[in-house]
């Protein structure tokens, strides 16, 4: 398959800096909090349908209260079970007869050296995050192809997948892979008409990291980003004209050292 051509229409047309999210439907893992949770909100703002997905029902209940049945579909289960994230895509063409957008988000963390964490956390962790990841793709990817038409893949991942500190050895590892993922499904897809877009937050003040090392309340948590300027990134990345694409996007906060 060939690049996607811009037809004459859109050559002639006038050039605008943003294209619009309306009726456009997105997936979102890893849903029911922090980044996830806002990447919801943030995309019904700009008029897009979203299904959700998150092991925790009852957080999903209620962003579905917040935002309306009308934009959200929720489906609960483990991002790490192939068939779940199979799940979500058939929920959203179930509901809107498409799929434009998966932001593969779910991911756990945990600090301590290479010694320090149990083998069952760092299984979970390893799976949720790097094959989690590789299951929502292929889930979307094989619904984009069904469809012929392209979209659009965010992986939501870390500035530790570039340098990982010394005590999240295993954690960055997990990053890591997800940048190499990225980057590779950048160069597979491309040609179908797919961007794929790696975001790369410094810490973020969410659940995530309070219960992977920090305690809600630490002062270290006021210099982090907000839940809210990830989603902003991620809906800034999918307004760009489809001529356009950013393969990554790191960031971190103003008070915090790059």
């Amino acid at each position: 398959m060939g690049v996607v051509p811009v037809t004459r229409s859109e050559e002639t047309m006038p050039y605008s800096p943003t294209r619009s999210l309306a009726d456009t439907v997105v997936a979102v893992t890893g849903a029911s909090a922090g980044i996830g949770a806002a990447t919801a909100h943030a995309l019904v703002g700009a008029g897009a349908r979203v299904a959700v997905s998150a092991r925790r029902e009852e957080r999903l209940e209620q962003l579905v209260e917040e935002l309306g049945k009308d934009n959200v579909v929720p489906v609960v289960g483990d991002v790490r079970d192939p068939a779940h994230n199979e799940a979500l895509v058939a929920a959203a063409v179930q509901r809107w007869g498409r799929l434009d957008t998966m932001v593969a988000n779910a991911g756990i963390g945990a600090y301590g050296g290479i010694l320090d964490l149990g083998d069952d956390q760092l299984t979970e962790m390893v799976e949720t995050n790097y094959l989690g990841t590789v299951w929502s793709v292929r889930s979307a990817v094989r619904r984009f192809r069904e469809q012929g038409e392209g979209g659009d893949v965010v992986i939501v991942s870390s500035v530790a997948g570039f340098r990982g500190g010394a005590d999240e050895a295993v954690y960055a590892g997990t990053k890591h892979a997800q940048v190499g993922l990225a980057g590779s499904l950048d160069r597979e897809l491309r040609a179908e008409g797919t961007r794929v877009t790696l975001i790369c937050p410094a810490g973020t003040a969410t659940e995530f990291a309070i219960g992977a090392g920090r305690t809600e309340g630490s002062p270290e948590l006021d210099d982090y980003l907000r839940p809210q300027d990830v989603a902003h990134a991620i809906r800034v990345v999918l307004e760009q004209p489809r001529s356009v694409r950013t393969t990554v996007w790191q960031m971190w906060s103003m008070q915090q050292q790059s």
